[in-house]
């Protein structure tokens, strides 16, 4: 039988998380771009053409995937990002 992988499945594969990487943050499958750090550049203006000229390896599946999830789970990227500013 023929398993068929739905973009929802992909998506959701797409970011990970594991305790001693990246702090344990949600980040980039396979990478270590959290997706707080994304959301926080985009937030202060950088544009997606500028996020993957700086992050060679990260492609626009990517950065769907990062605004999807960070969609999904607002309150808990924007404490992040609160808590990175706030360390400064």
């Amino acid at each position: 039988m023929k398993r068929v992988c739905f973009p929802e499945k992909l998506s959701a594969r797409a970011i990970q998380s594991t305790p001693g990487v990246c702090g344990g943050y949600a980040r980039i499958r396979n990478t270590r771009i959290p997706v707080w750090t994304l959301v926080s550049l985009h937030q202060q203006g950088a544009d997606e053409a500028e996020l993957l000229r700086n992050y060679q390896g990260l492609s626009s599946f990517n950065l769907e995937n990062a605004w999807r999830y960070y969609d999904r789970h607002r309150e808990q990227i924007d404490r992040i990002i609160v808590s990175h500013q706030t360390d400064d």
